[in-house]
């Protein structure tokens, strides 16, 4: 899919995509990559003291990075998951 498609596409799509394509390929770096970025989105999604207890619940993050792609969480991790379905394209 070209790039410009991607930005039309909804959050849970996108997360679905890229979190997908990750764990097919293995790509254990974009997963990581997302769980770092994850307790940050979720600050800036209005869910502060969710962004505190993941930072000190690893186990948390990993839900979270099942479920990153709904609602505010998912529109605040858009950019991430665009970024790197680029870099994919046959995601």
């Amino acid at each position: 899919m070209e790039a410009n498609g991607l930005e039309s596409l909804p959050a849970d799509e996108l997360h679905d995509r890229a979190v997908r394509y990750a764990v097919r390929h293995g790509d254990l770096g974009f997963l990581w990559d997302l769980l770092k970025v994850i307790p940050a989105a979720e600050a800036a999604s209005g869910h502060g003291a969710e962004a505190a207890h993941d930072l000190s619940r690893v186990s948390a993050l990993l839900s979270d990075a099942i479920a990153s792609g709904e609602g505010q969480l998912g529109e605040a991790l858009r950019p991430i998951y665009i970024e790197y379905l680029r870099k994919h394209p046959d995601a």
